[in-house]
């Protein structure tokens, strides 16, 4: 592939970050939610509210595909408009609701956001559309 195909500073930030969101989740996945750190029943007096708290919020972003479904809302706005920042939050919402029980609506957002992560900025473009060598 050549390099005036792809942004300035090459797809290293894009693989980089996506690398480290990974990491995070798939720790909170088996490391919290799977391995039973955080507490079974949170309306026993007693449980720590924070952890609570947490898996609350974890459990509803993946209760009804939740985190896909916004991620796919990310990917699908960055790709007609082009806009990176709409990318790179489909981007990672995408890689974690891949992990977090998002699957189907996750992915398609992540590949939809990376297609507009991938193409040069707009800036970057002379007048005829084409990236600058």
């Amino acid at each position: 592939m050549k390099q005036e195909n792809l942004p300035q500073k090459g797809l290293t930030p894009v693989i980089v970050a996506g690398t480290a969101l990974l990491v995070v989740v798939l720790g909170v996945r088996y490391g919290l939610l799977e391995n039973g750190v955080l507490p079974r029943d949170c309306l026993v007096p007693g449980s720590p509210e924070i952890a609570c708290a947490f898996k609350t919020a974890l459990v509803q972003s993946f209760l009804h595909q939740r985190l896909g479904w916004a991620a796919l809302l990310f990917g699908v706005l960055a790709f007609v408009t082009g806009g990176r920042k709409a990318a790179w939050a489909g981007w990672l919402a995408g890689l974690a609701g891949l992990v977090l029980y998002s699957y189907e609506p996750a992915a398609v957002a992540a590949m939809l956001s990376l297609l507009v992560l991938a193409r040069p900025h707009r800036d970057q473009r002379d007048g005829d559309g084409k990236a600058h060598a």
